[in-house]
């Protein structure tokens, strides 16, 4: 059973930084594409990062390009988000996810797991 779990989450002011963490579990992790989705209050869910299985490769948002990096060790079966500028238009859950090839896509039907989601807020 694959799992998802993510941490890192909370409250930082504008200019701040988080990194998130996403533990994964039930599945040889560091061949399949691994994402970062997003999704705020009312609004649908938006991607924002994703990192290749196998050959690095990142992928990243225009709203996050340059503040947000991607990363994993397949070590420890996890992947990163370091949040760096932080801006209150990116308060939202943050969820990871992977799909069930190496290469990730931008399209939340892309991805077959899902994690619950950890908050992020960010004050003015």
């Amino acid at each position: 059973q694959v799992q998802l779990v993510e941490s890192g989450g909370g409250l930082v002011q504008a200019g701040g930084s988080l990194r998130l963490s996403c533990a994964a579990s039930g599945r040889t992790f560091s061949i399949y594409g691994m994402g970062w989705f997003r999704q705020a209050p009312g609004k649908e869910r938006e991607f924002v990062a994703a990192i290749r299985g196998r050959v690095i490769s990142t992928y990243y948002s225009d709203s996050v390009k340059g503040r947000f990096t991607i990363s994993r060790d397949n070590a420890k079966n996890t992947v990163y988000l370091q949040m760096n500028n932080l801006k209150p238009e990116d308060t939202a859950v943050y969820h990871c996810a992977s799909g069930d090839t190496a290469v990730p896509g931008v399209k939340v039907d892309e991805y077959v797991y899902w994690g619950q989601g950890t908050q992020v807020t960010v004050s003015s």
